[in-house]
């Protein structure tokens, strides 16, 4: 049996959320980010392969400000601004994080059962040290990024090669995560069972989707060991 979670919004989040935001970072530069921009930005970039942007971390960089600059230039930031906006929302991406407070206690309760601990997220290259200044890199098994494995949740690659990595097969993952397409219909398709991760505080005003056949939903992380019988 292993886990597999999402790492941001799953495991640990940004210090200062006001940092480490795009919105802020457009308005410290005299620029507007509307919210239906910026979800317009990341769904298109979801779900799909891009193995040949991977070859390498210089040739990865080069795509994610390639992406960055169609965003500012649908924001329309000034052909003289576009390298800095794009290198303060970089900066942005590798500001400080912490885990959720219950998180590492978790993992532990897994470790500690024998339980293979994996994770799989849509993020840059380096996911490694990430987890270690969060305090939970000696907590994981195996680490996979979407930067480095050349596509992006829910593409089925992510999946299948993380299961793989973790030496067990997708019938015997959980996968935990935030997001709904990424983290429960990506996993529910490719085999897996799946927790919705729903932090209250973080959804002020939302509804979560229904919950599909094979799909759990928790509040923070101290839910998964009740399903998993390890409480």
């Amino acid at each position: 049996m292993a886990v597999l979670f999402d790492f941001y919004g799953t495991l640990a989040h940004w210090r200062d959320s006001h940092r480490s935001n795009y919105g802020g970072v457009f308005a410290a530069h005299g620029y507007h980010l509307p919210d239906g921009v910026l979800d317009a930005y990341f769904a298109r970039y979801e779900g799909v392969g891009h193995a040949e942007h991977s070859v390498d971390e210089a040739t990865y960089e080069a795509w994610v400000r390639t992406r960055l600059r169609d965003l500012t230039t649908v924001c329309q930031v000034r052909p003289e601004d576009h390298a800095a906006v794009i290198d303060a929302l970089r900066a942005s991406d590798l500001g400080p994080m912490v885990a959720y407070p219950e998180v590492a206690g978790t993992l532990e309760v897994l470790r500690g059962a024998g339980v293979r601990v994996g994770v799989c997220s849509n993020w840059g290259w380096e996911l490694d040290g990430f987890l270690r200044q969060v305090g939970l890199l000696d907590l994981v098994d195996v680490a996979v990024t979407s930067a480095r494995a050349g596509a992006r949740k829910p593409h089925p690659h992510m999946y299948g090669h993380t299961a793989a990595a973790l030496g067990v097969a997708p019938a015997e993952v959980v996968f935990v995560g935030d997001s709904w397409g990424p983290d429960v219909e990506g996993p529910r398709r490719a085999g897996m069972r799946a927790v919705h991760v729903w932090r209250d505080a973080e959804r002020a005003g939302q509804e979560p989707p229904a919950l599909v056949e094979g799909s759990y939903r928790v509040g923070d992380l101290r839910g998964l060991l009740g399903i998993l019988e390890l409480s």
